[in-house]
């Protein structure tokens, strides 16, 4: 018996999740395909390859980030080979505090039989965004 396309979908987001919180290279490239793409506010990064992928992110979160949850991984729609999720991303400090939560939506496709996340759009604010937004 196969999976189904949600089963497949959420197992790699809580795969991605472990990979990245334990800054698991390897693994992580194993939950996304490439080019992998991320849209936020209005703009769009493109990842060719998993090279510097882990570096990003750690930009993006900051200094203090030690790891991040999913509030809630709800499908949206889903085909054999697609699922859309809603997504809330909540990311942590090493002492529990919250640092940043917000809400994403990621398409998982699967691609030769491999399933991993091609791209997501959220409402994240990169610290060079918030420089600009801030009063």
């Amino acid at each position: 018996m196969t999976k189904t396309a949600v089963e497949s979908a959420v197992e790699v987001m809580y795969a991605h999740l472990a990979a990245l919180n334990s800054r698991d290279e390897d693994a992580i490239a194993k939950t996304l395909h490439f080019p992998h793409f991320r849209l936020s506010g209005n703009n769009v990064k493109i990842w060719q390859s998993p090279d510097n992928y882990l570096e990003d992110f750690h930009m993006r979160a900051g200094d203090t980030w030690d790891h991040t949850e999913w509030g809630h991984l709800t499908p949206i729609q889903s085909s054999k080979q697609k699922v859309h999720l809603d997504v809330q991303v909540r990311r942590f400090a090493r002492d529990g505090t919250l640092l940043v939560e917000f809400p994403s939506f990621w398409a998982i496709t699967c691609i030769d039989g491999v399933w991993a996340a091609q791209m997501r759009s959220s409402f994240a604010v990169d610290p060079e965004q918030a420089a600009l937004i801030s009063p």
